[in-house]
Formats: structure tokens, C-alpha cells, sequence
């Protein structure tokens, strides 16, 4: 009985430690704080300034539009390649006076790109053309898996796109997600994407997935392909690590592989609940590189604004 009292005076003490040097934590870098309510700030006003576009001066909304940021930089030196720098600003828009069936979408890059790629592995023409994106999101329902988008994109054309997504539970640890889209860029033509993500819960803290995407680009006339496979481990609430391997091709002039990478990934969350770093050593080997090893590594730092 005395041991079991020990443990637990051990346990209250260690919890007791873990929340000082939480509330210490909070009370250092108070202008983070300062920095996270500004932009939050500015990106609901630019909400509510969106959103009263589309108000009906006799209709009374109770419910105000509301937005969130996530704002990444990254540096992600490599032998033969040490100026690669990412940037990446994705703004999300509610309207709720369209009944929360529309939002407005900006961000520096191109969506149908995966978010966990490395842009030094990346196609560097697609990536450059794929900078800015501006775009109105339409739902016939906010839960709808279909959605259709009207805007400006890939240096300033003009663009219409729909996609569908979906989710299947094929067993009690193994899902399928995948999403199919068209698009016609008033320059770039018509273009496609088909993916599919399959996840396997080997335990509570471990995920096994399998990444497959397609694109079909008019303007070449060829398919980009990507495959990935990843173990995702997360060790606690602000700790993950994400071991993947990854390969990229074209399908023209035949069905080759242009690059292969394999990466260690070390994602934590850091000083506050909306600030995240992230350290990812890397080997790649580039078709355009005679398929020698470049080694690097991904420094990056993102941020959330919005609701926690």
C-alpha cells in the first residue's frame, strides 16, 4: 500500500511540474501571443468584409463569417541545392450569409500538389507556376463532398474546377479516402486528378498509409504520377514522427520515374498550441541529377490563426 502512495505522490508531483512549466511557458513570449491575435484578427475582418457583399440588408445573420490562416516557411537545403525555400499561406474564408455553402480560398500554392511533398523533389516548373491561387468554394451543403471553384490561378488565369471526395471504413482499422477533380485554366487547358489514400491503424499511436495520385495536364499532354508510402507514429499530443518513401514519374514520351526520395520526418508542437516545427533529413536522387544522392534537410516552422 506505501508503494502505491509513493507512485501516486510521484504521478501528482510530475503532473504538478508539467502544468508550472506550462504556465511558465505561457507566461514567456508573451509577443507571440501579441503576433497570433493580430493576424487572427485581420483575417476576420477581412471575413466579416467578404462576407457583407452577399448580406440582404432585411435579413438579420446572428452568425458573423469567420476565417483562419496557416502560415509555413521552410528551408530545405541539399548537396548541389542549398537556396531552396518554401512558403506556403493557405486563407480560408466562411460566409455564412451564402449559409455556409460558400467560402473564399487564397493561398501561394496549388492545392492538388500533396501537402507533405518536398519542394526540393517537387516538378520545379509546376511548383512555379502554381504560386497563387484565388477562388470562390461553393457546397450545395457544408458537409458535401462535392465542391466547385471559380477563381484565379497559376500566374492570374482564370480557372473552373470541381471535385469529389469520399471516405470508406473497409474494416475496423483500414480506410480509404479518395477524391477525383477536372479543371480548365484559361491558358493551361484542361487538366484531371484521381487519388487514393489508404491508412491501416496498426495501433492507437501508429498509422500505416499508402499514397496514389494522378494528373492529367492538357497543356503537355501527359500524367504526372506520385506514390508514397509513410509510418506515422505519434509519440504524445505534441510529438510525431513520420518515416515515408516517395517517387515521382511522367508518362511520356513512356512511363518513367524521374526522382525517388526517402525521408525522416520529426514534427512537434512548440510553445503554444498553434505553433509547430518540424526537422525532416532527406536522400533524393533526380533523373536530371544522373540519379546520384543528394542529401538535405527540411527546416520548417508553421502557425495557425484561428479558433484552437
Amino acid at each position: 500500500m506505501s508503494r502505491l502512495n509513493a507512485q501516486e505522490t510521484e504521478q501528482v508531483a510530475q503532473l504538478k511540474a508539467e502544468q508550472t512549466a506550462e504556465q511558465k511557458t505561457e507566461q514567456e513570449y508573451q509577443w507571440l501571443d501579441t503576433m497570433h491575435q493580430n493576424i487572427a484578427s485581420s483575417v476576420n475582418s477581412s471575413a466579416l468584409w467578404f462576407d457583407d457583399f452577399f448580406a440582404l440588408k432585411d435579413f438579420d445573420n446572428r452568425e458573423e463569417a469567420y476565417g483562419e490562416a496557416r502560415i509555413r516557411l521552410g528551408w530545405e537545403p541539399r548537396s548541389r541545392q542549398l537556396n531552396e525555400f518554401e512558403t506556403r499561406i493557405k486563407i480560408s474564408v466562411k460566409l455564412p450569409n451564402l449559409k455556409n455553402r460558400a467560402d473564399l480560398v487564397l493561398s501561394d500554392y496549388d492545392d492538388d500538389r500533396p501537402n507533405n511533398d518536398i519542394q526540393a523533389s517537387g516538378n520545379n516548373e509546376s511548383v512555379d507556376k502554381n504560386r497563387f491561387s484565388l477562388a470562390i468554394r461553393w457546397r450545395s451543403s457544408p458537409d458535401s463532398g462535392l465542391s466547385h471553384r471559380l477563381g484565379l490561378g497559376r500566374r492570374l488565369q482564370a480557372f473552373v474546377k470541381s471535385r469529389y471526395r469520399n471516405s470508406h471504413l473497409l474494416s475496423e482499422k483500414t480506410n480509404l479516402r479518395w477524391e477525383t477533380s477536372a479543371y480548365l485554366y484559361s491558358n493551361d487547358g484542361l487538366g484531371a486528378n484521381f487519388s487514393w489514400q489508404l491508412d491501416y491503424n496498426a495501433s492507437t499511436h501508429s498509422i500505416f498509409r499508402w499514397n496514389n495520385n494522378y494528373y492529367f495536364r492538357d497543356r503537355t499532354n501527359d500524367w504526372l504520377w506520385q506514390h508514397s508510402w509513410q509510418k506515422l507514429t505519434q509519440f504524445n499530443e505534441k510529438n510525431a514522427l513520420i518515416a515515408g518513401i516517395y517517387i515521382e514519374g511522367l508518362s511520356r514520351p513512356n512511363y518513367h520515374l524521374d526522382e525517388y526520395l526517402i525521408s525522416l520526418r520529426w514534427r512537434k508542437n512548440t510553445l503554444r498550441k498553434w505553433l509547430f516545427y518540424e526537422i525532416e533529413p532527406f536522400v533524393l536522387w533526380r533523373r536530371d541529377e544522373q540519379f546520384s544522392a543528394s542529401y538535405g534537410i527540411a527546416l520548417r516552422l508553421e502557425g495557425y490563426f484561428g479558433d484552437i
